[in-house]
């Protein structure tokens, strides 16, 4: 995951905060992971707040163009403007996500969409191999 995400950071300038936050057993609570960029003050994120929580709730990948926008966004930071978070799904349920943040309004396009979630799809795969 750490190299994931600063594969992903690294290669896209409008990239600007990537991390993984992973589900807790003990409640449903998402916590900071792997992450590049600057620290963030949600590193526990409940599954009925933000943009976080309604993506892995629902288990679907969300994207916001405009943070602003919407009423779910958790403000982390005042530069970003849009929001693309992808859940981790192991045997079809969701053990965590992939969260990214851009400074630029409407910055994931489709393709940006379709290598975040292959990049997920890997890591489900990888966590899939070490659960009973």
């Amino acid at each position: 995951m750490k190299d994931i995400v600063r594969l992903l950071h690294d290669a896209n300038s409008k990239y600007n905060w990537v991390g993984f936050y992973m589900l807790e057993k003990s409640e449903p609570t998402l916590a900071l992971g792997a992450f590049e960029g600057v620290p963030t003050p949600h590193t526990r994120i409940r599954l009925d707040q933000g943009i976080c929580g309604a993506a892995a709730s629902s288990g679907r990948t969300i994207v916001v163009d405009d943070v602003n926008s919407d009423p779910r966004y958790l403000a982390c930071s005042l530069e970003t403007k849009s929001e693309m978070v992808v859940p981790v799904l192991v045997r079809g349920k969701v053990v965590g996500e992939l969260d990214i943040d851009s400074h630029f309004p409407a910055a994931f396009t489709a393709e940006d969409r379709e290598l975040v979630e292959y990049s997920v799809r890997i890591v489900g795969q990888y966590l899939e191999s070490f659960s009973a």
